[in-house]
């Protein structure tokens, strides 16, 4: 059996180790869900970068956020977002044209709201325990935006 199947998603571990129950996703904001989706993204971009081998700490950060940023999430989820579904695409548009408080130091407003709806979606996704998912879309929007890590 190839490993990884039938396990439960890291949501699922988490409603279990914890002894929670999991929230009615339908009531969250689209910024509850980017707020979640951003860690979620970052933990993936995070593993790829370490386990490409020991560097310092500095030179780990520094790739991170040349890929966490808002203009790189701009451009993978544009380079993906027709091939979403119709429910994933529903989630972006969402994040993305949701009403947002802040603004983004080195990104235009309409590269921080696509990057927005991009966190959501990835936060969306964990929340339904669809890791598996989550790893598609983003795998697939760094090979279509060509990023390199």
């Amino acid at each position: 059996m190839e490993e990884g199947l039938n396990k439960p998603g890291m949501l699922s571990q988490i409603h279990t180790e914890f002894g929670v129950e999991g929230a009615d996703i339908r009531t969250f904001s689209p910024l509850t869900l980017a707020y979640i989706g951003d860690a979620v993204f970052e933990i993936i971009i995070r593993t790829l970068i370490v386990e490409q081998g020991q560097r310092p700490a500095q030179t780990l950060h520094s790739h991170t956020t040349k890929i966490v940023c808002a203009d790189t999430q701009a451009k993978m989820i544009e380079a993906v977002y027709d091939t979403l579904t119709e429910k994933e695409q529903e989630i972006y548009r969402r994040g993305k044209n949701t009403k947002i408080n802040s603004s983004a130091k080195n990104a235009s407003l309409a590269s921080y709201r696509k990057a927005t709806g991009f966190e959501a979606l990835c936060g969306y996704l964990f929340l339904q325990d669809d890791t598996e998912r989550v790893m598609q879309i983003v795998k697939q929007a760094m090979e279509a935006a060509q990023i390199v890590l």
